[in-house]
């Protein structure tokens, strides 16, 4: 088998089958997996769940976690990176683990959206709900026109007028920031923690209490060049900013204006700060490119549409399904290779970056 075969093999072209291959990679290495059940049925009417395995001593003070399928549909190149990593067992630092938390969103995963079943964003949805929720004025300007009630849209004049007003980046955090107001909206935050924020946070309770320093890598995918992955910096302790350029090198800042993306109002990294009081906690988001942000845009608004206008199950709606899945998710060589071979360098660069702690 080649490489490429190598690395090709690790991917996978449904959730269903992700979930087969990363629970095979950790029964080879005999590690334990344990299963967080969603109790709702994927696409192809599979059991949808969060599968974590643990692979280090379990009193470590130093702790990699490795998380895949935050937005479900870019969760078939976070899932082939930490079966790829699994399958490789680089070598570990003394007293350091590596957590890995597969599909953290699976329902949205299966069933090819980037919202979990509640039709919320999982990294809107981080926030204190006992405060009054944040507010996005701009994203109330333009929800009616982003969402109209035939697809395609007869015309955009609204939304091209924001834009021109406003610039494309007040316009890219108007539609992307988080909302709190509209649940069939796009980028909804909720208006409780969903099951998925309380699955992440009972895993972090459980695995996670004996660290005093937390790496963590975050894969996600659409923004930035094609197969070019971007490493954005992700915690909320930013004493460690200087920290993560040392240990990755080319670091971007949402907050600085450096990153493709944009600020947003609760992600999920909020959970190991608040979860794990005693940790220092050093993270990034691994951003892989795809395609045009505009297109990004436009296929998420259609999904969205889908579901506001109840849609589904037609010929149209599963057109734009496997649109969305082929903009997050190129199923090409060109883009896996680059995918498999930056993430496993980002990985050993946390573990290297761990060792000199």
């Amino acid at each position: 088998m080649t490489n490429v075969d190598h690395i090709d093999g690790l991917f996978s072209p449904s959730y269903a089958q992700a979930r087969e291959k990363f629970m095979a990679a950790a029964s080879a290495r005999g590690l334990a997996v344990d299963t967080f059940e969603l109790g709702l049925k994927g696409a192809e009417n599979e059991t949808l769940a969060t599968d974590v395995v643990f692979d280090g001593p379990r009193d470590a003070s130093k702790l990699l976690i490795v998380l895949s399928g935050v937005h479900g549909v870019e969760g078939f190149p976070g899932s082939a990176v930490q079966t790829g990593a699994l399958a490789l067992d680089a070598r570990k630092p003394d007293d350091t683990a590596i957590l890995y938390v597969h599909a953290i969103n699976p329902h949205g995963f299966s069933h090819l959206r980037r919202v979990t079943q509640e039709n919320v964003d999982l990294n809107r949805n981080f926030i204190r709900f006992d405060a009054p929720l944040p507010q996005n004025d701009g994203y109330h300007e333009i929800h009616e026109a982003l969402l109209p009630a035939q697809w395609p849209p007869q015309d955009d004049q609204a939304l091209e007028q924001y834009r021109q007003t406003h610039g494309n980046k007040k316009f890219q955090c108007a539609v992307s920031l988080g909302q709190y107001q509209y649940p069939d909206g796009m980028f909804f935050g909720g208006q409780a923690p969903t099951w998925s924020n309380n699955t992440f946070r009972q895993i972090l309770r459980t695995y996670a209490a004996n660290a005093n320093v937390i790496a963590s890598v975050d894969v996600h995918t659409g923004l930035g060049p094609y197969g070019y992955g971007e490493k954005i910096f992700a915690s909320h302790d930013i004493d460690t900013l200087e920290k993560a350029r040392h240990w990755w090198g080319d670091i971007t800042d949402v907050h600085a204006g450096s990153s493709t993306s944009v600020p947003m109002s609760g992600p999920i990294q909020v959970a190991i700060s608040e979860e794990c009081t005693a940790a220092r906690h050093i993270g990034i988001c691994l951003e892989f490119g795809t395609y045009p942000i505009e297109n990004m845009i436009t296929t998420l608004r259609a999904d969205h549409w889908v579901f506001r206008h109840h849609q589904q199950h037609t010929a149209q709606s599963c057109e734009i399904t496997q649109q969305l899945k082929a903009l997050f998710y190129p199923e090409h060589t060109n883009w896996k290779t680059p995918v498999w071979t930056q993430a496993s360098t980002v990985i050993n660069q946390a573990l290297q970056g761990l060792e000199r702690w």
